[in-house]
C-alpha cells in the first residue's frame, strides 16, 4: 500500500522539486491504468520541496506529475524502496537516487538530448526561405537523429533486459525489432516478468512472426472482396506470381502516403507476373471502398472490417501498418516490412 507518511526505514522516500512551482502547490503519484493516470498519493510542496514516503513488494513503473501555471508537467520513474530523488522541470527531467533510477536517468538524459536537436532541426525545417538542398540536409540530419534515438533505446534493453528498466522499455519498443531479435529478449527475461500480460502477447506475436517470416510458406486466410465475394489468399499466391501483400488501412496516414508509390509499382510490373493484394484493418466498408476508388487501387483487395482483429493481420503479426509481405510465385515469403527504395529493389530482383 502507499501511504503519506511512514517511518519504515526499509521502505522508499521519494523527495523532489519542481521548477516554477510554489509552495502549496500539489504534487501526485500516480500509475497508468490503460491510457489514463490515477493518483495514489498527494503532496504539498514545503520549502520547495514534496515528499512521498510508503513501502513497495516489488519495483514498478509510477509518475509524478504537478501543474505549474496551468501546463502540466509528468516524469515516469521506478517506485522502490530506497531514497529517490526527482527533479521535475520543462527540459531536464531527472530521476535519481535506486538502482532501477540510476540506469533509467541515464537512457532518459541521452534520448532527452537527442530530442532537443530533432526539435531544433524540424523548428528549422519550417523556414520558408530555406533551399531545396538546405532542406534536405535537414531531413538526413534529421534521420540520422532519429537512427541514434533508436540505437539507444535499443542498447538500453539488452543492457538492462535482466531488469525492471530494460523489460519496460521492451514492452514500448519491441515492434522496432525483427523476430530473431524479440525472440533472443525474451529469453532474458526475468521469471517473474513471464507472465506480464504484454510479455505474454510479444511472446505469442512472436510466435506467430516466425510462422510467417521471410523463408516460410505464406499462411491463407480468407476474406470478402469490396463487392462482397469471399476469397483467399491462396486465390492469388502460389500460383506463379510475385505477390505483394499489402496491409493498410483508410484511416492511416502513412498508408495513403506510401499508396501512389504502389500505384507506380503496380504500373510498372503489372505484366511481369507480378500481383499486389491489399489486406484492410478498416471497420468502415464506405470508407474502405472510397479510399480504393480515390487512390486509384486497382489491385485485387480484400477486408474483414475487423480493424486490429483482423484475421490477416493477427496471422502475420501485423502491429503496425503500411507492412507488406513479398511472396515468390512458389508461395515462400521473401521479404517483410519493406517500403520505397527497398521495396522497389527487391520486386525488380524477384520478378526477373
Amino acid at each position: 500500500m502507499v501511504a503519506c507518511t511512514g517511518g519504515n526505514k526499509a521502505g522508499y522516500v521519494v523527495t523532489g522539486t519542481v521548477e516554477g512551482a510554489s509552495d502549496g502547490d500539489t504534487v501526485y503519484l500516480q500509475e497508468a491504468t490503460g491510457r489514463n493516470l490515477t493518483k495514489l498519493d498527494t503532496a504539498v510542496i514545503t520549502k520547495g520541496t514534496f515528499t512521498f514516503e510508503g513501502t513497495q513488494d516489488s519495483v514498478v513503473s509510477r509518475y509524478v506529475t504537478c501543474e505549474v501555471n496551468g501546463e502540466p508537467l509528468m516524469i515516469d520513474f521506478f517506485l522502490e524502496n530506497g531514497k529517490i530523488n526527482v527533479a521535475l522541470t520543462k527540459d531536464n527531467d531527472a530521476v535519481t537516487g535506486t538502482p532501477n533510477n540510476d540506469a533509467y536517468q541515464e537512457i532518459r538524459a541521452q534520448i532527452n538530448d537527442i530530442s532537443k536537436k530533432m526539435n531544433t532541426i524540424y523548428e528549422a525545417m519550417g523556414d520558408t526561405s530555406l533551399s531545396d538542398e538546405q532542406k534536405e540536409a535537414k531531413q538526413k540530419e534529421g534521420a540520422q537523429l532519429e537512427e541514434q534515438y533508436d540505437k539507444v533505446i535499443k542498447e538500453g534493453v539488452k543492457k538492462n533486459i535482466a531488469n525492471p528498466v530494460g523489460v519496460f522499455l521492451f514492452k514500448q519498443t519491441f515492434y522496432n525489432n525483427s523476430t530473431d531479435e524479440n525472440e533472443a529478449l525474451l529469453q532474458q527475461i526475468p521469471a517473474n516478468f513471464q507472465n506480464d500480460e504484454t510479455i505474454v502477447r510479444i511472446k505469442e506475436m512472436t510466435d506467430k512472426q516466425k510462422k510467417t517470416a521471410v523463408g516460410t510458406q505464406f499462411v491463407d486466410f480468407e476474406m470478402q472482396t469490396p463487392e462482397g465475394k469471399t476469397v483467399k489468399l491462396s486465390d492469388y499466391v502460389g500460383k506463379g506470381k510475385v505477390v505483394l501483400v499489402d496491409f493498410w488501412a483508410s484511416w492511416c496516414g502513412p498508408c495513403r502516403r506510401e499508396m501512389p508509390n504502389l500505384v507506380e509499382t503496380y504500373a510498372k510490373y503489372k505484366g511481369k507476373n507480378f500481383e499486389i493484394v491489399g489486406v484492410s484493418l478498416d471497420q468502415d466498408g464506405a470508407a474502405w471502398k472510397e479510399a480504393i476508388k480515390k487512390m486509384n487501387m486497382t489491385w485485387p483487395q480484400m477486408s474483414d472490417l475487423k480493424f486490429w482483429q483482423s484475421e490477416g493481420a493477427q496471422l502475420y503479426a501485423v502491429n503496425s501498418i503500411p507492412h507488406t509481405v513479398l511472396i515468390d510465385g512458389s508461395g515462400k515469403i521473401i521479404a517483410r516490412g519493406l517500403h520505397g527504395e527497398e521495396l522497389q529493389a527487391k520486386i525488380a530482383e524477384a520478378v526477373k
